[in-house]
C-alpha cells in the first residue's frame, strides 16, 4: 500500500526546477538518452535534524528513504542504509524502530544521501531525482518530519577517483581535510549549513520495502602481514567479502595512504587490485592532520585482500583494520551441510558464499563489475537462496521488480531490473514463469502468484506475436543469449550477435515452449483453465520437425543447421520436447560433451538430466574433476563460486557470481531427493539417490513449515520433517 506522508521531500538546491529525465527505452531502440549535467553526478549530501526527547519511549518509528541512497545515523550511531532500488513510481522506504538509539534531551537524526547520476545496473539514477524524506513518530505521535528546517551540506571529502565497472560506481579518493567531523552528533554546530529545500513537485510514489534492510557488520582480517621494504600491510579477510574497508591513521595534513583491494593475489604475492572483472580498486586517502583520522568509504566493493600503503611518516593503526560487510540478512545456520567428501563440502561452501554475498538488496549477477539483477540469473540464484536462507522475501521482491519495470518499457520484460540500464534477453524473459512456479512451490503464496500471473501472461502474449504459421518464433527486437560467455556455447550454429539472425533457432523456441508449459502448470495448480492458444502438442510437432535431425536422432541448433550442440539437446530434454528414442540420444550427447557450456546453462543441463531420471550422471557432473566443473573453482582458490569454470576462461571474469550455485538446489532435490509435494512444504516427497562413493551426508535447511534434517550413512537415509508435514517416500 502506498504511504501518504506528512513530511516533505527535501532536496539539494541544484536539483530544484530540473525536469526529471526519462531513461526508459528498449535496448535496440534508436536514439540517444537525454544528456545529464556532469556537475550533478557523484553528489554526496549530508542532512541533519535535532529534536528534544523527554525520556524513554515504547516505540520510535522512523520511516525514511532517499534517492539514490542513504546511510542513517541517530546520535552518532549507525542505524541502517537503503533503500532497495526501484522505479520512482513504486519507490521503497524503510522503517526502523530507533527507541534504543534515543536519549533524554537533545537528539539528532543524521543522514548521508548519495546521488550517483550514472545510467547503470546498480542504481536507479541519472534522472535528476535526488533527495530525502523521513518522519519519526514517538509513541505514535509525529515529532520529526523532513521540511525546510532540516540543514544540509555537501560531503566534500569524496573526490572523483574515476568510474569502474560498467558505469557501476565511482572510486572514492577521500580527503579528510574536507570532512565535517562530528556531524552525526547532536552537539555539532551546523549554523553554517544551508536549509533544505522542499521539493513540492516530487513525483515519487512510496511503498514500504517488502524486504528487510541489509545486514551491516564489521569483520576483522584473519591475517595482517607487514610488507617488506615498505611501511605498509597486506590484509586477508579470509574469504570473498562485500562492503567497505575501514581504518584509522595519523599523520601530517596532506599526507596520504593508498588503499588497494582485490579478490585475489597476483603472482608476486601482492593484491591484484586491477581485477579480472574490469574493476581497478585503487583509492587514495588524504589525512587531515588530526590526532586520529578515520577512513569512511561509502559505496561497496567485492574483495578479499587489502593493501594499506602509507606515505613515509604516516602511522596506520593495524588494530583498526576492518571490513564493513554488507549483504541481505542471512542466518548462516539456516543451511548446514557436511559429507565424507572434502571436495563436495568445498563446492557447497563456495556456492553458499556466492549466494550470500551475491544477495544484496537484490540478487546481483556480481557484486563488483555490474551489481545488477538479471532475470535469467535469478532462475538459479533464487532457487539456491531459498535453501541457503529459508527466506523467500527477496525472491518475491525480485518477481515484483520485473513486473513493475515490464509495464513501463516492454510487456516482453527487460533482462535487468531495477536500475536504469536498459538491457534485454529474450531467453531471460521466458524464464519468468519458471521463477513464479518455483516461488509458489517453495512458499505456497497463492495470493502473490495470482497477482503476478498477468505479468507472465502478457510476456507470453508478447512473444506469441512473433509466431510463424507453424507456431515457432523468431525474435530480433531482443538479443538472444543462449549462453555466456560466447565461448561457452559449444559452437552453437546461429548468428546471435545483434542484429540477431533471421530464422528460428532451437534454444529460444525451447524456452518459449517451456514458458507456455509452465504457465499451464501454474494455472492448473491455481484451479484455472489452461490457455488453448498455446497449442502445446502442435508446437511440439513443429519444434521436432524444425530441429530434430532424422539422420542422427539428435536436435540441431537451428533450421538449416547440421550442428548438434549440448544446448540444442539439453533444453528439449528439460522441457519435454523429446520422445523416447531421441531422449536417449540427447542423454548420450550430454554424456559425451559433459558440461561443455557455461555455469549458467549447467543448471538447466543438470535439471534436464534429472527430469530424464539420469541422477547418477547429475551427481557425476556436479562433482567431476573436469576443467568445466565446480572442483576447478575450488582448486583455483575460490571462496565464492566464479562466473565461469576457471579464472582464465573469460577475460573479465568475476570471482563471485551466484549464478554458479546450482549444486545446492540440485543436490537437495535430485540427489538427497527432498522436494515439496505441495506448495509451501506442507508435504514432502523423499527419493534419495546418493552415490556409493559418498559414505556420509548431514544436511539441514529451513522451509516455511520448519526445519528439515537429512542424514545418510552406511547406505541408509533418514529424513526428519516438521510436525504435521507428511512424507511420501518414492
Amino acid at each position: 500500500m502506498e504511504k501518504h506522508w506528512s513530511a516533505s521531500w527535501i532536496t539539494d538546491e541544484p536539483f530544484i526546477g530540473l525536469k526529471p529525465l526519462d531513461p526508459y527505452r528498449k535496448e535496440l531502440a534508436p536514439g540517444e538518452r537525454p544528456p545529464h549535467r556532469d556537475d550533478l553526478k557523484n553528489r554526496h549530501m549530508l542532512a541533519r535534524k535535532t529534536f528534544v526527547s523527554s525520556g524513554a519511549a515504547e516505540s520510535a518509528i522512523l520511516d525514511i528513504t532517499a534517492d539514490d541512497y542513504y546511510k542513517l545515523y541517530v546520535n552518532g550511531r549507525f542505524v541502517g542504509q537503503g533503500p532497495a532500488q526501484e522505479n520512482h513510481y513504486h519507490y521503497f522506504y524503510n522503517r526502523y524502530d530507533i527507541a534504543a538509539y534515543l536519549r533524554e534531551g537533545l537528539n539528532v537524526i543524521a543522514v548521508h544521501v548519495y546521488y550517483q547520476g550514472l545510467i547503470c545496473r546498480a542504481y536507479n539514477s541519472g534522472d535528476y531525482r535526488q533527495g530525502l524524506i523521513a518522519e519519526l513518530a514517538i509513541d505514535e505521535r509525529t515529532v520529526v518530519s523532513t521540511d525546510a528546517s532540516w540543514t544540509i551540506a555537501p560531503a566534500s571529502e569524496y573526490a572523483d577517483g574515476g568510474i569502474i565497472g560498467y558505469n557501476t560506481q565511482y572510486l572514492e579518493n577521500v580527503d579528510n581535510r574536507l570532512k565535517r567531523v562530528g556531524w552525526k552528533e547532536p552537539d555539532f554546530d551546523d549554523s553554517g549549513w544551508s536549509h533544505a529545500l522542499e521539493h513540492i513537485a516530487d513525483d515519487h510514489r512510496l511503498f514500504l520495502q517488502p524486504t528487510p534492510p541489509l545486514a551491516v557488520y564489521e569483520v576483522e582480517p584473519v591475517q595482517v602481514t607487514p610488507l617488506p621494504k615498505e611501511e605498509g600491510y597486506l590484509l586477508d579477510f579470509g574469504e570473498e567479502r562485500t562492503g567497505q574497508f575501514r581504518m584509522t591513521a595519523s599523520g601530517e595534513a596532506g599526507q596520504t595512504i593508498e588503499i588497494r583491494c582485490g579478490e585475489e593475489l597476483a603472482s608476486d604475492g601482492r593484491v591484484r587490485y586491477a581485477m579480472r572483472c574490469n574493476c581497478t580498486y585503487r583509492e587514495l586517502w588524504t589525512l587531515s592532520g588530526a590526532d586520529v583520522d578515520e577512513l569512511e568509504l561509502y559505496d561497496y566493493k567485492a574483495f578479499r585482500y587489502v593493501e594499506v600503503l602509507p606515505s613515509p611518516g604516516v602511522r596506520a593503526d593495524p588494530g583498526s583494520f576492518a571490513a564493513v560487510v554488507r549483504h541481505y540478512p542471512l542466518d548462516d545456520g539456516a543451511l548446514r551441510f557436511a559429507s565424507s567428501d572434502p571436495m563436495l563440502d568445498a563446492i557447497w561452501s563456495i556456492c553458499k558464499n556466492g549466494v550470500k554475498y551475491g544477495s544484496q538488496e537484490t540478487y546481483v549477477d556480481c557484486p563488483s563489475r555490474e551489481k545488477g539483477q538479471y532475470l535469467g540469473d535469478n532462475t538459479i540464484i533464487a532457487h539456491a537462496h531459498a535453501y541457503v536462507s529459508g527466506d523467500l522475501r527477496l525472491s518475491r521482491k525480485a518477481l515484483l521488480d520485473f513486473a513493475l519495470l515490464s509495464a513501463r518499457v516492454c510487456p516482453g520484460l527487460m533482462a535487468v531490473a531495477p536500475g536504469h540500464f536498459m538491457q534485454e534477453f529474450a531467453d531471460y524473459s521466458l524464464q519468468y514463469p519458471m521463477q513464479l512456479l518455483e516461488y509458489y512451490r517453495q512458499s505456497g503464496d497463492e495470493t502473490f502468484v495470482r497477482r503476478m500471473l498477468p505479468t507472465a501472461e502478457r510476456m507470453i502474449g508478447y512473444f506469441t506475436g512473433f509466431r510463424r504459421e507453424d507456431g515457432l518464433i523468431s525474435i530480433r527486437d531482443k538479443p538472444n543469449l543462449v549462453d555466456w560467455p560466447k565461448t561457452m556455447r559449444d559452437g552453437y550454429d546461429f548468428p546471435l550477435d545483434p542484429p540477431v539472425g533471421e530464422g528460428c533457432h532451437n534454444v529460444l523456441n525451447a524456452f518459449y515452449y517451456g514458458a507456455m508449459r509452465t504457465m499451464d502448470d501454474i494455472r492448473r495448480q491455481l484451479g484455472l483453465p489452461g490457455d488453448p492458444s498455446y497449442d502445446l502438442p502442435g508446437f511440439k510437432q513443429s519444434f521436432r520437425r524444425a530441429f530434430l535431425d532424422p539422420r542422427t536422432n539428435r536436435f540441431v541448433d537451428a533450421e538449416r543447421s547440421a550442428h548438434s550442440s549440448l544446448h540444442a539437446n539439453a533444453f528439449p530434454l528439460l522441457f519435454g520436447l523429446t520422445e523416447p528414442a531421441d531422449r536417449a540420444e540427447a542423454i548420450g550427447l550430454i554424456r559425451e560433451k559433459r558440461l561443455s557450456c557455461g555455469v549458467y546453462v549447467a543448471y538447466f543441463v543438470l535439471k534436464g538430466l534429472a527430469e530424464a531420471g539420469e541422477h547418477e550422471l547429475v551427481y557425476e557432473l556436479m562433482r567431476s574433476e573436469d576443467l568445466h566443473s565446480w572442483s576447478t573453482m575450488v582448486k583455483e582458490g575460490a571462496t565464492a563460486c566464479f562466473e565461469v569454470w576457471s579464472k582464465d576462461l573469460k577475460p573479465n571474469t568475476s570471482l563471485c557470481h551466484p549464478w554458479a550455485s546450482a549444486p545446492i538446489p540440485l543436490f537437495i532435490e535430485e540427489i538427497a531427493g527432498i522436494k515439496p509435494a505441495a506448495p509451501g512444504w506442507t508435504s514432502v516427497t523423499f527419493a534419495p539417490r546418493l552415490p556409493a562413493s559418498l559414505e556420509r551426508v548431514e544436511l539441514e535447511f529451513r522451509v516455511p513449515t520448519g526445519t528439515i534434517r537429512f542424514r545418510y550413512a552406511h547406505g541408509q537415509a533418514e529424513l526428519d520433517v516438521p510436525g504435521g508435514v507428511a512424507v511420501t517416500r518414492l
